[in-house]
């Protein structure tokens, strides 16, 4: 089926918009992006885009599909849970599609069920984004997340088997956890967890593999590790300093921020059930993230939108709420939502299919009613979504419920 998009505002998602564009779709692949007005091909599915936002569809670098934004997981990981938790999941999957977020790498699956729903929607099962899957995250015995299913290991060794284990089960990056974090009681976000060797023999048996890898950094030490140690993608990044910032540049390695969980967790807070250690200690470290991402982003760090969505109210499908909060610290309109399209695709090695809208990639693509560069609060609005397509298909229902 051949699909023409008619004078259209198109956000190319490199940093350039095209003004009465059209962009022709045939199958999943856009086959034709012109300045002005084309003829479209005799039968073929004209939407006119006059007044409306043509966008590349959306990619959310972190989140996490086995949880759905209760107010405390700490104990959501159990076994006899997961065939409510792959319900759950299900649906979450389908709302982060319908709110225009057509791709999403999952930072930590409890036993496996990321991998599962990664081939639900490949299969076409289930409708959802397209996934990368991390597999179980990879900790210190009592690290960070060890509760949500976490692979403990202790030791360079340990770490290299702990990968291998990841690697052989289908996951497509390997995410390691250097600090402490803010949902794990008897943790500090600041304290380093695993050494620099340890995280080194992660990275090493992923790159091997042809795998990307990804680290829950939150403390500048082990940022530093991480970084030292070849990483590929720092998350969250709490306490970045001067010497961070100018390696991650150096190395060209991206800063996935999730501020949502901030917010969220301090609107709602221990009145509606957050458990009073987790807002402590978001009290605490939210001057620090703001201050590292404005750090970041003033160096040039490569900032890629992560949500962190299924942390406590961080709902799937809204996860383009993150847009407004990059705007929010220091980002224009378009480097934020750059920062959900291209870039993020060039953070999970997608940039040759996805993350632009340009001819020969796949039609994943976003109609938003208005201009999101001018009013980027239009993108959580689900009436002002008019259009999600993924690969060349129309999501059905993307007005979320």
């Amino acid at each position: 089926m051949v699909t023409a998009f008619l004078k259209a505002r198109v956000f190319v998602g490199d940093g350039r918009v095209l003004d009465r564009a059209s962009v022709l779709v045939d199958g999943e692949r856009i086959v034709k992006v012109a300045e002005g007005e084309i003829k479209p091909p005799r039968g073929a599915s004209r939407i006119d885009m006059a007044g409306r936002t043509l966008l590349p569809g959306f990619i959310d670098c972190h989140v996490h599909l086995c949880l759905a934004g209760q107010a405390d997981s700490t104990n959501m990981a159990r076994r006899e849970r997961l065939p409510l938790m792959t319900l759950e999941a299900a649906r979450s999957a389908r709302r982060t599609l319908q709110a225009g977020v057509t791709t999403v790498r999952d930072m930590g699956g409890f036993e496996y069920l990321d991998l599962a729903l990664r081939e639900a929607v490949r299969s076409g099962l289930i409708p959802g984004p397209r996934i990368l899957a991390s597999g179980r995250l990879i900790c210190m015995t009592g690290g960070t997340a060890w509760m949500f299913g976490g692979r403990e290991a202790d030791g360079p060794d340990e770490v290299r088997k702990a990968a291998r284990e990841q690697i052989k089960a289908g996951a497509d990056v390997v995410k390691l956890m250097a600090t402490g974090g803010i949902l794990t009681p008897g943790v500090e976000p600041g304290c380093s967890q695993f050494t620099e060797e340890e995280l080194r023999a992660g990275v090493e048996e992923a790159h091997k593999a042809g795998r990307r890898t990804a680290s829950h950094a939150q403390g500048t030490q082990g940022v530093l590790n991480a970084l030292r140690a070849g990483i590929d993608s720092i998350e969250h990044g709490i306490f970045l300093d001067e010497e961070a910032v100018a390696l991650m540049v150096r190395q060209d390695a991206a800063l996935v921020p999730t501020l949502s969980p901030l917010y969220n967790i301090l609107e709602m807070g221990v009145e509606h059930g957050v458990p009073q250690f987790a807002v402590d200690k978001t009290v605490r470290v939210k001057p620090a993230h703001l201050a590292s991402v404005r750090l970041a982003h003033e160096a040039g760090v490569k900032v890629a939108l992560g949500t962190d969505a299924g942390t406590p109210f961080n709902y799937h499908g809204r996860n383009l709420r993150e847009v407004e909060l990059l705007v929010e610290n220091g980002f224009s309109p378009a480097e934020a939502i750059r920062a959900g399209t291209g870039l993020a695709a060039a953070v999970l090695g997608l940039e040759r299919e996805l993350g632009t809208i340009e001819e020969g990639k796949l039609a994943d693509l976003v109609v938003v009613e208005g201009d999101p560069l001018s009013e980027v609060s239009l993108l959580t609005r689900a009436e002002a979504i008019g259009l999600v397509m993924q690969g060349g298909r129309v999501v059905e229902g993307n007005h979320r419920d």
